[in-house]
């Protein structure tokens, strides 16, 4: 069998980006350098913000520049494409019609998760771009599962913890955090889905219990099997495609 070849359309932001490939080789199972997945990272940094897109805040569309950047990546021949960042799958459609190779899609595959553990109800914690467009209550009602999301208090809590610390390098205040966390318990919640990238980081970096379904880890284990190699250290995920 040919060795697969991974593409990151990363640069979204680039700190998730580092994380996400230091996910991947650390959680594939390998005896030698050479059992690991060969990987090309595109890091556009200077790619449009997304969210400020969506919102209608900012003309400056991002397509373009992630057409452009995952093309390269389907000219240096990677049979795959992951993107480490939840609000760009709002392009999801747009790239995949325009990109000749699969993109592994982080919505569909962590709420796919959620329906195979038998949570019913899912808290979002995720920028305005992402709850305000329901790219993950759209999926999760497919799978037959409710969504909790903050209120615009503890949404801005949020976005305030996206932009105003994880972005900018600073401390996280964990005291904001699990504000926005009690309150998507109260309502119902089974699980929180940590659905941005920079979220991811807080998961890492603060160990936070399984309580928190991190869906760049999910993206990571499945961007693994994609590959045909074989994940470790997921302790909670099934290693099937």
């Amino acid at each position: 069998m040919n060795k697969k070849i991974l593409g990151i359309l990363g640069g979204l932001g680039p700190m998730s980006s580092a994380y996400f490939y230091e996910m991947i080789t650390e959680h594939t199972k390998a005896s030698c350098d050479q059992d690991h997945i060969d990987i090309v990272i595109s890091s556009s940094a200077t790619t449009p913000d997304r969210t400020g897109y969506i919102l209608g805040n900012s003309s400056d569309n991002p397509v373009h520049r992630m057409v452009e950047d995952a093309r390269k990546l389907v000219d240096f021949g990677c049979d795959y494409i992951a993107i480490p960042c939840n609000t760009a799958h709002y392009f999801y459609n747009e790239l995949q019609e325009k990109v000749s190779v699969p993109i592994i899609n982080i919505i569909i595959e962590t709420v796919r998760y959620c329906a195979s553990i038998g949570v019913k109800n899912i808290g979002i914690m995720a920028t305005d771009g992402t709850v305000k467009t329901e790219t993950y209550q759209r999926v999760a009602k497919e799978f037959g599962i409710e969504c909790s999301l903050p209120s615009p208090e503890n949404q801005k809590r949020v976005m305030d913890i996206i932009y105003g610390s994880v972005k900018q390098g600073k401390p996280v205040d964990m005291h904001e955090f699990n504000k926005v966390s009690a309150e998507l318990r109260k309502m119902g919640a089974d699980k929180i889905i940590l659905g941005c990238t920079e979220l991811s980081v807080i998961k890492k970096k603060y160990n936070l219990d399984s309580y928190y379904i991190d869906a760049l880890e999910v993206l990571a284990w499945r961007s693994i099997l994609y590959c045909g190699k074989e994940p470790i250290g997921f302790e909670d995920f099934n290693n099937e495609l």
